[in-house]
């Protein structure tokens, strides 16, 4: 049976790493990207570019248009990720009513849905103990628009599940890094920092970061085994802001970072932070919600993905190098 899978969001980070992984298992790929979004990381790949907007149902009547006899898989990463403080009403129109629309498509369709939530629509757990999946989201419960959001929407993709036998599985990424990312996200735009001397301190704290390649395989592994109803975390380990600064700095060949600011002058300047990567017309390097990110409960486990998706990280020093070799290829790091 042919196998069609359609990738939202695809020209994004996560979206072409998925790509270039399912163009490797010879099925078709159609990719959905906004009308006026560049596509440039799709640019040479095999694949199908369908423009669409997943707010705007009548635009997606073209890349749903399949046959009855194919096998569907709808992978949906299109989404807003957003850390700045400014209330941003495109988040949950995206977020929550682009995702709406998404699942009317797939229960007409009879296909199957892997919906790329986050780690953020899970709640933080005290004291750190082990945040494991949950079924009951609340977006009162967690911090921030991007995490209400996609909390919200969990919520009701499982209800749709329940209502209406929508066949889908929710898988919740950790702090995505790795090569590939055309837009330059939050910690691509870190190594350029460090890369080109203009970091010049840290703060203290850390998170769990996971490189993207190994995402994009639990995706896709949830994509074909994943179960209907359940969720997944892919996740990979807590990385101390040092150690991740430290691994970066000896990739690209600069001094290390010794200056660690205090949280409560980072917090004071975030504000200001937000306004200089503005004027730069790059994403913020750290704003208050990425602060109170790095100061929060990260140990997520992601046991379930492992025994149940055959999900597998690999060392981050490795991504770490292979994320600055790409820079480098693509002459974004001299």
């Amino acid at each position: 049976m042919k196998e069609i899978y359609i990738v939202t969001g695809a020209n994004g980070f996560l979206g072409n790493n998925i790509v270039r992984k399912l163009l490797e298992k010879n099925v078709e790929v159609r990719c959905l990207v906004l009308p006026d979004d560049n596509a440039k990381s799709l640019e040479g790949l095999d694949c199908k570019i369908y423009k669409g907007d997943v707010t705007k149902k009548e635009t997606l009547e073209e890349i749903f248009n399949v046959d009855s006899e194919a096998k569907l898989y709808v992978i949906h990463c299109a989404a807003i990720v957003y850390i700045k403080s400014k209330y941003n009403p495109k988040v949950m129109e995206v977020n929550y009513n682009g995702t709406k629309n998404i699942i009317d498509k797939v229960l007409e369709k009879n296909a199957k849905m892997v919906y790329v939530s986050s780690v953020h629509a899970i709640t933080e757990k005290p004291n750190g103990e082990k945040i494991s999946e949950i079924t009951d989201f609340d977006e009162n419960k967690v911090v921030g628009l991007y995490a209400k959001s996609k909390a919200r929407t969990a919520k009701m993709v499982l209800e749709e599940v329940n209502k209406n036998g929508l066949n889908a599985c929710i898988v919740h990424p950790s702090g995505i890094i790795g090569p590939n990312d055309y837009s330059d996200t939050h910690l691509t735009q870190l190594i350029l920092d460090i890369a080109n001397g203009s970091l010049r301190a840290f703060v203290k704290g850390g998170y769990d970061f996971v490189d993207v390649r190994d995402v994009a395989d639990g995706v896709i592994s949830a994509s074909k085994i994943g179960k209907k109803g359940e969720c997944y975390i892919l996740s990979n380990r807590y990385v101390d802001v040092k150690e991740l600064v430290d691994l970066i700095s000896k990739e690209v060949g600069t001094k290390k970072i010794k200056t660690i600011l205090p949280m409560w002058i980072a917090k004071v300047t975030a504000p200001f932070s937000e306004i200089y990567y503005k004027l730069r017309k790059e994403p913020p390097l750290y704003t208050k919600y990425s602060l109170y990110t790095l100061t929060s409960n990260s140990n997520f486990s992601n046991e379930k993905a492992e025994r149940e998706l055959g999900y597998k990280n690999r060392n981050m020093k490795d991504t770490i190098a292979d994320t600055v070799k790409w820079l480098r290829e693509n002459k974004k790091i001299k």
